[in-house]
């Protein structure tokens, strides 16, 4: 089985200023759950990386985190899916760890809890950090354009990029649009 990463919020459920605290703020993106069944159900292992520093600022609980995570993976279990790991870092952006993305710690740890190598995976997501924690780690780094994907995608075209090749990433509405491009393939 091929490994496929995806960041969480703006990928698959709407992102917030305010972080999403509860399973009462964990909006999927309309076609992102069926997205996930489907490259599931395709063969992919599906590892959730993301960075949750509302944790590490005290906004919600690991108790809720774990449930908003328990939604997502039922949702996706519904739809024939399966959601073979969420990693996730609960630092704040001034901690200095390895695992927050752009640093490459999370995908490391998937790499080392589901046995499959990250490099020449798909690693989904929407914004500047996502990329280049891809890139580093070797993966093939994918922009969807909601969430931060606009903004980020608008910083790539304006040269304003610490990637080594921003030209070179693929670029989707959605995850669904990326879902079905990667099946295609």
């Amino acid at each position: 089985m091929a490994l496929l990463i995806l960041d969480r919020d703006g990928v698959i459920n709407q992102d917030s200023d305010d972080f999403i605290r509860s399973t009462r703020d964990w909006l999927p993106i309309p076609g992102s759950i069926g997205a996930i069944a489907a490259l599931s159900r395709g063969g992919f292992t599906i590892a959730i990386a993301t960075n949750q520093s509302g944790l590490g600022r005290g906004y919600f609980t690991p108790e809720a985190l774990e449930e908003i995570h328990a939604e997502l993976c039922r949702s996706v279990e519904e739809e024939g899916g399966h959601i073979d790991g969420i990693f996730f870092c609960p630092h704040r952006p001034d901690q200095g760890c390895n695992c927050r993305k752009p640093a490459t710690g999370l995908l490391r740890a998937i790499e080392k809890a589901l046995g499959e190598p990250v490099r020449g995976a798909h690693f989904i997501g929407d914004s500047l950090k996502d990329l280049q924690a891809g890139e580093a780690a070797g993966c093939r780094p994918v922009l969807v354009k909601t969430g931060n994907g606009e903004a980020t995608l608008r910083k790539l075209r304006a040269g304003d990029s610490p990637l080594e090749r921003p030209g070179a990433i693929a670029v989707f509405e959605d995850l669904a649009a990326a879902a079905r491009a990667i099946l295609e393939a």
